[in-house]
């Protein structure tokens, strides 16, 4: 026997709830294997900002320099087809993508002169793709360098802005991995890194310090137990002498505790550059703006 009138409920109910369920789903599932989609919301879509300050030896012009580097962590709505952050992500569902966006800054003084550096490093959280954007700048009292790498058709394609004649403005195209990609991947899961042999794309910052041309490179990836829940993974580029080392812990949220870069030059002479974490907190601060919450800075060891 049929109910009409049950059966008109239960057609509007599935009408109703089905697109619930599939945008539940479509927010839950990740194409990233080993990202726990619970356990990441949790800690990151919290509207917070994980902010890491390293107490910073820079190597630079042949002395160690002391400073401050800052990695910013925040999770953020990116643009596919603009490759900007959405200003009203809900207005362009389709073309969000959650990233994981890390500013990376860098404070510390060559003789009477300061230096300033910043990295911006969006990695998608669950498209299992390259960083569609990577982007440095170098300021100090001779002038500025710029660089932004894009990725579109299966390379990054650059700009470089600087005022050294030798580095003027130019275009680039590149295939590889970023190397700057690889603090985003281990927060996400160090899982993701690629092993072994690589062509990478070294550390932009690096690429303006050393003054070589912004290119892939061949280079090697490895894991290794550090003891007391740490690891560490480690970049080795031969051809130009180029080392990073990369500590964390080995549970999530995979904080990054410390990094070392060491540049072996042609001539035998090493720079070495080391950062130490010396604090952290979650923290919304682009909602403390005001000078009442300057003394944060304090708490924060800047």
């Amino acid at each position: 026997m049929e109910f009409p009138f049950y059966k008109s409920h239960n057609l509007q109910f599935l009408i109703i709830i089905f697109p619930i369920l599939f945008l539940l789903s479509a927010c839950s599932s990740s194409t990233r294997e080993g990202i726990n989609d619970e356990q990441f919301a949790k800690y990151w879509y919290q509207g917070k900002a994980e902010i890491n300050v390293f107490d910073l030896q820079q190597s630079r012009y042949g002395e160690v320099r002391p400073g401050k580097a800052v990695m910013i962590f925040v999770t953020e709505d990116f643009s596919k087809t603009k490759q900007v952050k959405l200003d009203n992500p809900e207005d362009r569902p389709s073309d969000a993508q959650k990233v994981m966006k890390l500013n990376m800054t860098r404070e510390f003084v060559t003789g009477v002169y300061p230096y300033y550096t910043m990295l911006s490093v969006f990695t998608p959280v669950y498209e299992e793709v390259h960083s569609p954007k990577i982007t440095s700048s170098v300021t100090e009292w001779c002038g500025q360098a710029f660089t932004q790498l894009n990725y579109k058709n299966g390379n990054y394609h650059g700009k470089q802005f600087s005022y050294f004649e030798s580095e003027g403005d130019s275009d680039l195209k590149i295939n590889g991995v970023a190397e700057d990609e690889v603090f985003n991947l281990i927060r996400l899961n160090p899982e993701l890194v690629p092993m072994g042999n690589q062509r990478m794309i070294p550390s932009l910052i690096f690429q303006r310090f050393a003054h070589i041309p912004l290119k892939a490179e061949q280079a090697t990836i490895s894991k290794k137990s550090a003891g007391s829940n740490q690891a560490e993974i480690e970049v080795v580029y031969d051809e130009i002498g180029r080392k990073l080392t990369v500590r964390y812990q080995e549970f999530f949220p995979y904080e990054i505790l410390s990094f070392t870069e060491t540049w072996t030059k042609a001539n035998g002479d090493q720079e070495v550059t080391t950062a130490t974490r010396s604090s952290m907190q979650l923290m919304d601060y682009w909602n403390k703006n005001e000078s009442i919450f300057e003394p944060l800075r304090k708490d924060l060891g800047l």
